[in-house]
């Protein structure tokens, strides 16, 4: 089992920058494929960023060259650095970690607004 809890959502106004961390507990992250999942009301789930066990990264097109994704698997996190923030890009943000299985945390609240 991985148990997966993120911190570091809030509010901020757009244009700011927010930095979500994970940290996983159970089970050493180093083969996982890690990743940040988002989830604004009345819409799906969908893939904001991945970052593979060798470190290749992958981004949504809404997030490019403004999100990045980053592992630090000494200490078994994964962090979403998230910067020139949009009205669009409130949501719940949940950390997701694969290998075999698929484990999820418990998400964390993004609101940009004035």
């Amino acid at each position: 089992q991985v148990q997966l809890v993120e911190s570091g959502g809030g509010l901020v106004q757009p244009g700011g920058s927010l930095r979500l961390s994970c940290v996983a507990s159970g089970r050493i992250l180093t083969v996982y494929s890690l990743g940040w999942y988002r989830q604004a009301p009345g819409n799906q789930r969908e893939l904001v960023a991945r970052i593979s066990s060798g470190g290749s990264t992958s981004y949504a097109d809404s997030v490019k060259g403004r999100f990045t994704i980053s592992r630090d698997d000494a200490k078994n996190t994964v962090a979403l650095q998230m910067n020139s923030l949009k009205p669009e890009d409130t949501a719940v943000y949940y950390c997701n970690a694969e290998f075999v299985r698929s484990f999820w945390g418990q998400g964390t609240q993004v609101t940009v607004s004035l």
